[in-house]
């Protein structure tokens, strides 16, 4: 059985429920904190692709950071966008779940039950 990994902030909320969601499944899993233990660009590129995600698909446009590097005003390029989000983790949108090949952005967290 694959290993499942969820990619997450503790202190978000629907990441959060998705973990509560993980653990009351019974199966075992990965949380991984990427504040702390960061993407590098290409395995964020590799999860997104798995996922069938763009970058701009997971990107969070209501984050001050965004807004203060002015990333809706800019036409930027799959690879500057990935760039942006792995120096400023809080334009990731979560949690990115990921079992075998496949990965999913689990909003809203009952979406991980799709990967169960």
């Amino acid at each position: 059985m694959a290993t499942i990994t969820i990619y997450q902030k503790p202190t978000c909320t629907t990441c959060r429920q998705a973990v509560q969601i993980l653990k009351e499944s019974g199966q075992s899993f990965e949380a991984v904190n990427y504040y702390e233990k960061r993407f590098t660009k290409a395995q964020l590129k590799a999860l997104l692709t798995k996922a069938r995600l763009q970058a701009r698909d997971v990107l969070r446009t209501k984050e001050d950071v965004y807004k203060t590097l002015g990333l809706a005003k800019k036409d930027l390029s799959e690879d500057e966008l990935l760039t942006f989000m792995i120096e400023h983790p809080d334009l990731i949108q979560r949690p990115i779940v990921e079992k075998g090949e496949t990965a999913i952005l689990a909003r809203p967290a009952d979406t991980i039950k799709t990967l169960l």
